[in-house]
């Protein structure tokens, strides 16, 4: 597959993270936003469409996105608005939970957005892909990315906070899966969504809105279901230092395995996975220098 960018969609906050109660590091993310800068700095062309306050936060997201490869071009900065803040702690397993500040009825998308053609990948998924506020605008980039043969990738990444959203956003979720070419979604999204924990149950549920479902469970296998049928890849363990950014950067590899050519589900496996588990092995959100250097040799 030739695909000449990548469009992310979605939200961008300020991470802080912390370990034991303090504070580690300090860096823009965002689930779409994290997968968007790693592809960028592998040196994929990439742009993001989010949303920003007009504060020094938002100044150090925008120059972030500029010097790891990534367009601001479609990025909308709002005026007397504060950017969003997460807070990431780190459990005794190194796994993250988020306490965010943010108001997401105050999300607008007023800004310049892209025009996609067909050799363009779209990478989109979280509450920003679905919030019924900014769906307008999202819905349309999404049905006129579809239009014009773009290949879609949808994350679902649903959050238990948001399950009293459900009757509000179920359409645009499964609208969001209708107009995709994958979804990746894991066995915690499906329970919430629908109260089921089966693969093959989930994918049957899932496969008249999409055929190409990756389904995801921890440490557990990953399963790939197309209409041929299933295959399963263990996890690979990893000696993890932070979670965070895990399966963003799952899904990064997995796109930068597309661009690449690798047309077998187990070689684009096999990159999901080492890109999230490079991300793992360090306090940060997006792929080393290390992991960069190998890619561009």
């Amino acid at each position: 597959m030739t695909k000449k960018r990548i469009i992310g969609i979605g939200e961008t906050v300020f991470d802080i993270i912390f370990k034991d109660d303090q504070p580690q590091r300090a860096v823009p993310g965002g689930s779409t936003f994290n997968s968007i800068v790693s592809l960028g700095r592998a040196g994929v062309p990439c742009a993001i469409v989010t949303e920003t306050g007009d504060d020094h936060i938002s100044d150090i997201i925008c120059r972030f996105l500029c010097d790891n490869g990534v367009s601001t071009e479609y990025v909308c900065r709002h005026e007397n608005t504060k950017s969003h803040i997460s807070l990431a702690f780190l459990d005794k397993n190194n796994d993250a939970q988020y306490i965010f500040h943010k108001d997401h009825a105050s999300v607008t998308l007023d800004g310049k957005m892209p025009v996609i053609g067909q050799d363009d990948i779209v990478l989109f998924g979280s509450f920003f892909a679905i919030n019924p506020v900014i769906r307008p605008v999202v819905g349309s980039l999404l049905r006129s990315a579809r239009q014009a043969g773009a290949w879609l990738y949808y994350d679902i990444n649903f959050r238990k906070n948001h399950i009293a959203d459900l009757p509000d956003v179920m359409s645009n979720i499964e609208e969001n899966m209708n107009l995709s070419d994958v979804v990746r979604g894991s066995m915690e999204d499906f329970g919430f969504l629908y109260g089921l924990h089966d693969g093959e149950e989930i994918y049957k549920r899932v496969s008249p809105l999409c055929d190409k479902l990756i389904l995801t469970d921890g440490a557990n296998s990953i399963r790939v279901y197309t209409p041929e049928g299933h295959e399963t890849f263990p996890v690979e363990k990893v000696e993890t230092v932070s979670t965070v950014g895990a399966g963003d950067n799952f899904n990064a590899g997995y796109i930068y395995a597309v661009i690449q050519g690798l047309q077998d589900e187990a070689s684009r496996i096999q990159m999901a996975q080492l890109w999230s588990q490079d991300v793992c092995r360090q306090i940060g959100n997006n792929i080393s220098d290390e992991l960069v250097a190998r890619l561009k040799q």
